[in-house]
């Protein structure tokens, strides 16, 4: 009987399983695979790989190998500003004692920086389902689905995860630029809370507003901008945030002991001018990789940078020259990052004889902001950031207003084709004024609660003897051995 039992089950068993294969095969002969790209369809694609446009059906999602290529290396080119240009340009210009400490704070930001992009930044800078014009979004959080297709909300051809790394690299800079303002005189754990909170309170809801796909100050693509307004590389995202947020936390900090009576000389001119000429380098990857892609806007990019900033590094030594009887290395150097900074907002919408004008303002008012306004004003600004940054960087998005054309940059046919060449000056009004508003009123609250919490000064003893020593037990230059 038993056996019998187990025979029938046996049966029943193979007889299902039976059935079951056979309804799947059934099922999977009714699936209709889809249809191969035809011939057409395959070369528009590859036209649009060639022209940066959307591939259509055939490629969605692919990434193509040379945009993917050069924006690997424009990350890597933009990284190389901070570490070690950044870090090289303003260890030269502090004294002796605080070098080390300006390459540890560009050091300190870059792995702080990237954690905070990683697990929240990114999202919320470049997601969208928050449906937000002021931060994008959640469902990119810890780089979930950051990946190696293609976000076609930002580029038809390069890789999800490529794009992520390259603005991150935005993001390093941006605060590292401030330490140029506080340079030897901000402890080194006040600099990582204060960047830490920087970042969610004023940068990633500014790039959102300007770069994000939902953005409040989107121009380009963002039909429902309220503020119609265009930044191609980060004239209000980077230069203008981190400028003016730098004149704030400076006067709040108060000047470096002895300022204005003890003579504090950069310390390595050959350093600062070796810094200069990697932030001149990578500084392609910032403006022409701004792109998105190895097109005819990139091609446009590289060649206004190149010549503004050519123009305004000859143009501040050549003011020195006429007002002070030398031209100086220090000059020229200073030029060549004023004009980098003015040109970044404009480089990928104007032509090349704009540039030249461009570069002939940004030797010009930024250097009367460093030798002279400074002086009247008497604030302490290190390194000059908020006077080629901040200055720098507004007048930028000022007359990226002024210069911007769409038969350079046929984008701005998209959503600001009747403000173009009109009144589009007027939404970079607007936009300038919501960056200084944001990044002041953020960077006084800021300031002044870590002041009155963990302190944002070394103590008075600390501050005489360098940062290098108190706050990283290190000295940058040992010149003999000590018993």
């Amino acid at each position: 009987m038993k056996k019998t039992l187990y025979r029938l089950l046996r049966f029943a068993t193979f007889a299902g399983l039976a059935l079951l294969a056979t309804q799947t095969a059934l099922a999977q002969t009714n699936v209709v695979a889809p249809a191969a790209p035809t011939a057409d369809e395959r070369i528009a694609a590859l036209e649009a790989y060639i022209n940066n446009t959307d591939p259509g059906k055939s490629l969605t999602g692919v990434a193509g190998p040379g945009h993917n290529a050069w924006m690997m290396t424009s990350a890597a080119l933009v990284l190389f500003m901070t570490l070690p240009g950044l870090a090289l340009f303003y260890g030269g210009l502090v004294r002796t004692k605080n070098v080390l400490s300006v390459m540890a704070q560009c050091l300190g930001i870059a792995g702080l920086v990237t954690i905070l992009w990683w697990a929240f930044g990114y999202s919320l800078v470049f997601g969208k389902n928050f449906g937000s014009p002021f931060l994008g979004g959640s469902e990119f959080f810890f780089f979930k689905g950051v990946e190696s297709a293609t976000n076609t909300d930002y580029a038809y051809w390069v890789s999800h995860n490529v794009f992520a790394i390259y603005q991150l690299m935005f993001a390093i800079i941006t605060p590292a630029l401030i330490v140029g303002a506080i340079a030897e005189r901000l402890k080194f754990s006040a600099l990582m809370v204060f960047v830490t909170v920087w970042m969610f309170v004023v940068y990633f809801p500014l790039a959102h507003m300007i770069w994000g796909v939902t953005g409040y100050m989107n121009g380009v693509w963002n039909a429902g901008a309220a503020i119609k307004a265009i930044d191609f590389a980060g004239g209000t995202v980077v230069h203008m945030s981190s400028g003016w947020s730098a004149l704030i936390l400076c006067l709040i900090l108060g000047p470096r002991l002895g300022f204005g009576k003890t003579p504090m000389p950069p310390h390595s001119l050959v350093l600062c001018m070796v810094g200069t000429g990697m932030l001149w380098v990578g500084w392609y990857g910032f403006n022409a990789g701004s792109a998105v892609a190895a097109d005819g806007v990139a091609a446009n990019a590289f060649t206004t940078t190149t010549l503004a900033t050519a123009v305004a590094s000859f143009t501040w030594a050549a003011l020195e020259y006429f007002t002070r009887g030398k031209a100086s290395v220090l000059g020229f150097c200073s030029g060549a990052i004023a004009g980098l900074v003015v040109v970044t907002p404009a480089c990928g919408f104007i032509t090349s004889t704009s540039s030249v004008w461009v570069g002939l303002l940004a030797g010009a008012i930024p250097f009367l902001a460093c030798t002279k306004l400074k002086g009247w004003l008497k604030y302490d600004d290190a390194l000059d950031t908020f006077g080629v940054h901040a200055v720098g960087g507004t007048l930028g998005a000022f007359i990226t207003g002024i210069f911007a054309t769409a038969s350079v940059n046929g984008n701005l046919n998209t959503n600001l084709k009747a403000i173009v060449g009109h009144s589009l000056w007027l939404e970079q009004l607007k936009a300038m004024g919501l960056t200084v508003a944001l990044s002041v009123v953020s960077t006084v609250i800021i300031a002044y609660v870590i002041k009155a919490t963990i302190g944002l000064r070394p103590e008075l003893e600390d501050e005489q003897t360098g940062l290098d020593l108190t706050d990283h037990g290190e000295e940058g230059y040992i010149y003999e051995a000590k018993s």
